[in-house]
Order: structure tokens, then sequence, then C-alpha cells
């Protein structure tokens, strides 16, 4: 039986692309009991339940992860929480620090005492690649997060709820993402790029979902997951939307790499490989034995998006925009 089968599910910023996406997944591969959408966009939650038809299964719950007491009545009854609310954009949370604080760090504190009281068994957050050795304040923030949500753990002493994190890549397509506005911009001729040497990690929307519901799966509580996936320049990646454009180059932007890191240097000692994703494991005395299926990494080891051993082509990468 599927761990969600007969459940309630919740899930943080469900109006958003991801939310979306898992939504449709939860709903239609398992029985899940109910499953929560929980966002602050009553706009966007009026135009899902239209999208989503009238399964008795969904719910929409009007609430901002700022809102600790809202949360608290949001969780009455859920048994895992899906963790996806965040103000992600690098110029706004530069622009905007004190927001960003407010629902990124602020936001991810209050849904891990509310998980507490509420008694949920499991809470996955999803982090991003740019918490990994940050230098914008968007990825400063998520770091903040994700060791909250590891030390989560300590906080739930003796109940029964569990957090892990789940750390990836861009998302091919999503809200934001470089492909919709390269493809905005095809027609132009002109693609602007910040750097002919850059490069991304890539995974898709529904690899992403089905990630998280693996990890939602095996996790012990106080992981952080990183998956294996493949990287591509940026510049291939104009060529496989719009190969006949001109590129333009505009450099790096404030806030920005050239390379993207999931796994630094020093979090790359208390990591190990489980085969499809590697393992982060926190460094507290309450953690155990870990994984012992798991491979230590190699003495320097670090997972970068210019040092990957798999790489998109064109071809590659627009499989990848099909499967979406």
């Amino acid at each position: 039986m599927n761990m969600l089968d007969g459940r309630s599910i919740l899930i943080t910023g469900g109006t958003g692309s991801f939310g979306r996406r898992f939504v449709r997944t939860v709903l239609s591969r398992t029985q899940a009991r109910r499953v929560v959408v929980y966002s602050r966009d009553e706009l966007k939650q009026f135009e899902m339940r239209q999208e989503f038809g009238d399964d008795p299964r969904l719910r929409f719950f009007i609430g901002d992860v700022r809102d600790a007491e809202r949360l608290r009545r949001a969780f009455d009854g859920v048994d895992v929480v899906v963790h996806a609310a965040a103000l992600k954009q690098v110029p706004a949370a530069e622009y905007n620090p004190f927001e960003a604080v407010k629902t990124n760090i602020l936001g991810a504190q209050n849904v891990i005492d509310a998980a507490i009281d509420r008694g949920v068994s499991r809470v996955v957050a999803l982090s991003t690649d740019k918490a990994s050795s940050p230098i914008n304040l968007y990825g400063a923030t998520k770091l903040v997060s994700d060791k909250l949500f590891v030390q989560g753990n300590s906080y739930a002493a003796g109940k029964e709820t569990r957090f892990a994190v789940v750390r990836y890549g861009n998302v091919v397509g999503s809200r934001g993402s470089v492909v919709p506005f390269f493809q905005a911009r095809a027609a132009s001729g002109v693609l602007s790029i910040t750097d002919e040497r850059m490069t991304r990690f890539w995974i898709t929307l529904q690899q992403g979902v089905d990630f998280v519901l693996s990890s939602l799966e095996v996790m012990r509580g106080g992981e952080i997951f990183v998956p294996k996936i493949p990287s591509m320049r940026v510049v291939d990646l104009a060529k496989a939307i719009a190969p006949e454009a001109r590129l333009e180059l505009v450099g790096i932007r404030p806030g920005e790499k050239l390379h993207e890191e999931m796994i630094s240097v020093d979090d790359a000692r208390r990591t190990i490989d489980i085969g499809d994703r590697y393992v982060i494991q926190p460094e507290f005395s309450w953690w155990g034995d870990g994984y012992r299926e798991g491979k230590p990494l190699p003495e320097g080891f670090a997972y970068t998006s210019d040092k990957n051993d798999t790489w998109l082509d064109v071809e590659g990468l627009r499989r990848l925009l099909a499967d979406g």
C-alpha cells in the first residue's frame, strides 16, 4: 500500500507550479483520504479548483505560512506536510529582504511548530541549490530554513513528528525559469545570456514531484536528500530552444553564480551515496547509525553543475521538455 493511502496530506504554496503537479500526482496515484492546498492567493485557488474539478478529497485553505495560528488550524488532522511555500525570486528577495526572512525563515519555524503541536507524522521541506554556499539572500534564507527543519527533529523530542529536506536544481518550465523566458524571446531572434561558461542543474517538474514522494517513503528524519540530475550549459539550452537566435551577453546578475552547487565540500564529509541520490546526514547525537547501505563520498568531493558526471545535450533537453 502506498504510504499516503488513507492519510491526509497538506502542501503549503500548493497553487504554484510544483504544488499543482504534486496534487495531481497524489490524487491520481494514491488513495489519500484528503489533499489540502494551503496558500494565500484566493484567485489561484479558484482557478485550481476549476482545473481539478470536484474531487471530494481536494480541499483549499486560505492562509500564509507567516501566520502561526492559521497553520495550527490547517494542520489539524493532517498526517503529512510538504512545505513548498517560499519567496524564491532572487532580485525580489534582495530588494525586499525582510519579507524574504518572514516567509522563508519565520514561515519555516511556524511550519515546524505547528507540525509538532498537531502531531503531523512526516514533513518534507523543499530547498534549492542556492542554499549550498549561498551568495544571495534567497539562498541564505533557504539555508537557514534547511537547518531549522533538520534540527526540528530535536525539537520534536519524543513525539512522532519527523522532518526532512529535499534539495534540487532548476525546474524545467517552472514559473520564473529561464526556459519560458527563452521560449517567449525566441521569436525576436535574440536571446540574452549572462555568461557563455554558465552551467545549471536541471530537473523536470514531474521528476521533482516523484523525488519528493520517494523521499517521504524513505526518510527517517534529519536528512537533506539531493537527487542525481544532469547539468547543462546555458548556451546549449539557448540553442535547444531557439537554434537560429543570436546570443547577446549581458553579464552575471547580482547574486548569481557561474555554476550551481548542491553539496559543498564541507557537507560532503557527512554525505553518503545511496544510488539514485545523495543523503546529507545531520551531525547530531539523535541521528543514530544513518544509512548503512550508503557509500561515503571521496575526500574533496563537491556536487556542482560544472563537475557533474551527467550532462544534457541539445536533444536531451528537448526530450526533457517534452516529458515535462
